[in-house]
Formats: C-alpha cells, structure tokens, sequence
C-alpha cells in the first residue's frame, strides 16, 4: 500500500516517529507522501522526508484555509523552496496540498483562486502532479484545474457524487480514497460505481479522518486496509487487488519517483 497523503510532520508523530513507521513497514506500508499546508510547514516537511528518505517522500504548498492576508509572501517563500527543492538531489514528488475551500469562510475567496493558479503553474514548469483540495468549491475547483490541461494529480479525500468523480477521472485525475469511505452514512461507496478502479488512489490525511473502527483516534497508515476491505466490496474483489492496483496507480501517478 501507499499512503498518498499524510501529514508525518504533525507534532503528534514526533516522539515515537522511528518506531511508527517501522509498525507502517511492518504493515504492508511501502511509502508515505507528507504535503506541505503553508510557509511554515516547509522546514519540517523537507526535514522528516530527509531523515526517512526513500520511504517519506515531500510535497509543498499553500493550502486554501492558509490563504489569508500574507498570501503573496508564503507563495513567495514556498516558490523559492520549490525551486530549490527541484534542483537537488531529492525533489518533490507533488505540487500539494493547495485547491480552494469555501466551509468556513470565503473572505479570501478570489485569492484562494489565484493562489491556485499560481501553484498550478509550479506544477506546470515542474513537470509535477499536484494533490487537491477541494471543499464545498467543486465548480470552481474543475474550471481553474481545466485551465491547466498538461497538469494532473490526485482530488485528495475524495467524497464528491458520481458525476463529479466522473468528471474528474475524465480530465485525468486520480481519486484520493480514505476513511471517510468507511463511515457509517458516507455514500461514497455507491458513487463510485462504474468508476474504474485504475483511477483511485488510497490516502489518509493522517493524523486525521481515521476509519472504522479507529474513527476519532490518531489516524495510521496501516489502517488504510480498512479502506481497502471496503473498496473490495465495492469492486467485488479481494483486498490484495484492491492494494495491488491502487499502489500501481500512485506509481504511475508519481512517476519516477518511487
């Protein structure tokens, strides 16, 4: 299995964080991607995937909750340490985690659509997928990832209608699966019907989102097994399959760099 996204540089991970990702190895775990969300997550991001390279692999970027007043000057930084970051030895895997996010507050609607675009054509010049964001802003969310034909990635957690998947899958992106597909009145399940299972991807947005039966505790890599039985029933096959194709897909979707 591969976790396509996972926040390991949560504090929370911190003091036990050797002995965790040997229980995820241990576990059928083979890599772990850990986004960026600001400026300020730069420095730990890079440092904890240095430290387990090879099996920790980093992304940046600004995440639409973070886009606030200081917008321009984190683009500014987390642009320079894109640059930098894609001149050594050990680049980024992805654009992430950026997109636009209207729940809770649109006062920074408009520079949530530019901070986007802007990131977007990182990716672009960077020849990089990119992980998305995307919270009550599904329209707006496909007009501007349009906009960019060339770029592609996974719509990270996932948990849209069929017809949004459809779209999606349609312009070439991937669906991040996680364990929201495991709760109790989550209609996922059925939406994905008759989408092909050559296009998800599994992915925990740890330290939170964990499935059942760990919901509300600190979520685990390993536990996207959970999500995998579920996603066995859907496409009414076994569980091996289910992680033998999703590891085949984010491979494919970072490509060259696992």
């Amino acid at each position: 299995m591969i976790d396509t996204h996972c926040h390991i540089d949560d504090p929370q991970y911190a003091e036990e964080l050797a002995a965790f990702l040997a229980d995820q190895q241990i576990n059928g775990v083979e890599a772990i991607m850990v986004p960026g969300v600001d400026a300020t997550s730069i420095k730990d991001v890079l440092e904890v995937c240095d430290r387990y390279p090879n099996y920790l692999f980093p992304a940046l970027g600004l995440h639409p909750e973070n886009v606030k007043e200081d917008w321009r000057e984190q683009l500014h930084m987390l642009e320079s340490a894109v640059n930098e970051r894609m001149q050594s030895d050990n680049p980024l895997i992805a654009i992430g985690e950026i997109g636009l996010d209207y729940h809770w507050d649109t006062t920074f609607r408009e520079q949530q659509h530019e901070a986007m675009r802007e990131q977007m054509r990182w990716a672009e010049k960077w020849h990089l997928p990119v992980m998305i964001h995307s919270r009550d802003a599904t329209e707006d969310t496909l007009k501007i990832l349009g906009e960019y034909p060339t770029v592609k990635g996974v719509m990270h957690c996932f948990s849209g209608s069929h017809e949004v998947a459809q779209q999606v899958v349609n312009m070439g992106y991937y669906l991040g699966i996680g364990g929201v597909i495991t709760f109790k009145n989550c209609k996922l399940a059925d939406h994905l019907v008759g989408i092909p299972l050559e296009r998800l991807v599994l992915e925990t947005d740890a330290p939170y989102m964990a499935p059942v039966p760990h919901r509300g505790k600190r979520n685990e890599s390993k536990w996207m097994w959970h999500v995998a039985e579920r996603l066995a029933e859907v496409y009414n096959c076994s569980v091996e399959h289910i992680n033998e194709v999703t590891t085949a897909n984010a491979k494919a979707l970072f490509v060259a760099k696992l």
